[in-house]
């Protein structure tokens, strides 16, 4: 216990509070089970350090472990919480509870049995929480924390501050929205290296190394992620491996399902569980005709490559820029929205507004005559009538 306080102590003496995830603000911090997920890099660990820097009363008895730490090796993590109650513990931070092998009966008997107690833990977004062994969709709040807007990397690397704003407001007042904007900042200089290197917090701390250190990231969660949760074998890994290596090269793939099975060398329900399980960890997009869920059971309309920094990370060659912009405008709506495939057009957004994505010569004669249908248009700086930038979707967060 006082070796696992005292790394707690210097995590929070190392976390820097100068800049937060926009999650931070809308989590309720006051319910007693709190859950985060997301993907590898998300800064998930991050985020809960700073909540207990920044937000906890000084004289807050607190602690942060990692659930992948050796003392959980030998010591059940409900005997840890029960003994950091009696000593009267009242928060209590894990990390990565997916590497616990019985996380969901014990995070329950915490939540039943210990009643003063609070919790917060992370896991990786391939974990179901609610598809556990036990029953926590009754307990535990739910968030998923995405990578960085294109907004949060403006102020997390060029310390500028600037608004989130809403889905109908980047369509219907964009003209407002835009000037304010540029008084500040020249979006277009700072949008193809965030396209690039800008979804990942941790770009800040060595941008030289960024695309190595992804595709290492991306190493462990195939390699070490996906197997815990989904207890899947090396040979099932080398499979996923194979299929993500044939998919960057194609997406956005509208799938044909029984080719990439021939290609891959698995069969046709394999490799649709193995696009689930890719598409759970936040590796790819599915994009499917209604927004009901996704599931093994059913095959996407289209594929896409997760963010735009996997793009270039899985390319020896830039990748295309019809699909950079694709990739990045379905990303940035899926954090706050639903988005499905359109019969015209390329994105709907909640069933209502129709969005074709295209460049600075985009015009409106694809959605001539369609009710709430929008360009989101590259390489220009202000709104024209329908025509959005396709910079201003990374405002939404």
């Amino acid at each position: 216990m006082e070796r696992l306080k005292q790394i707690s102590e210097s995590r929070l003496q190392q976390v820097k509070t100068d800049f937060t995830r926009f999650l931070t603000n809308e989590i309720h911090w006051e319910e007693r089970m709190i859950g985060i997920s997301g993907a590898r890099g998300a800064g998930k660990t991050t985020l809960i350090l700073q909540y207990m820097k920044s937000s906890l009363p000084p004289d807050a008895d607190s602690i942060y472990v990692s659930l992948d730490d050796i003392y959980f090796a030998e010591n059940p993590l409900v005997y840890f919480a029960e003994d950091f109650y009696k000593k009267g513990g009242v928060y209590l931070f894990l990390d990565e509870v997916h590497k616990y092998p019985d996380w969901s009966r014990e995070l329950k008997n915490i939540y039943d049995n210990l009643p003063g107690l609070k919790i917060v833990f992370t896991s990786s977004s391939a974990l179901d929480i609610y598809k556990g062994a036990y029953d926590l969709s009754r307990r535990a709040m739910m968030y998923n924390l995405p990578g960085l807007s294109f907004r949060e990397f403006i102020e997390l690397k060029y310390r500028l501050k600037l608004p989130v704003y809403s889905t109908q407001q980047i369509l219907f007042e964009a003209k407002k929205i835009v000037p304010g904007i540029l008084e500040k900042i020249k979006p277009l200089k700072f949008f193809e290296e965030y396209l690039k290197s800008g979804y990942y917090p941790f770009f800040i701390e060595s941008e030289k190394n960024y695309s190595e250190r992804l595709i290492n990231i991306l190493n462990l969660v195939l390699e070490s992620d996906l197997p815990t949760i989904f207890h899947i074998d090396y040979y099932s890994v080398m499979k996923i491996k194979k299929m993500l290596a044939v998919l960057s090269q194609v997406v956005p793939y509208k799938p044909n399902i029984e080719k990439l099975a021939r290609q891959t060398g698995t069969t046709r329900d394999t490799l649709l569980k193995y696009l689930y399980y890719l598409e759970k960890a936040e590796i790819v997009k599915w994009l499917t005709k209604d927004t009901f869920g996704i599931n093994y059971l059913n095959k996407p309309d289209k594929l896409y490559l997760n963010n735009t920094n996997l793009m270039y990370a899985l390319n020896n060659e830039k990748p295309d820029k019809g699909t950079l912009r694709e990739t990045f405008i379905l990303n940035q709506l899926l954090v706050k929205q639903g988005v499905s495939y359109p019969e015209k057009g390329d994105f709907l957004i909640g069933g209502k507004y129709l969005i074709e994505v295209g460049g600075l010569s985009k015009n409106l004669k694809q959605i001539a005559g369609l009710a709430n249908a929008f360009i989101a248009a590259d390489d220009i700086e202000f709104p024209d009538g329908r025509k959005i930038p396709l910079w201003l979707f990374g405002f939404l967060y």
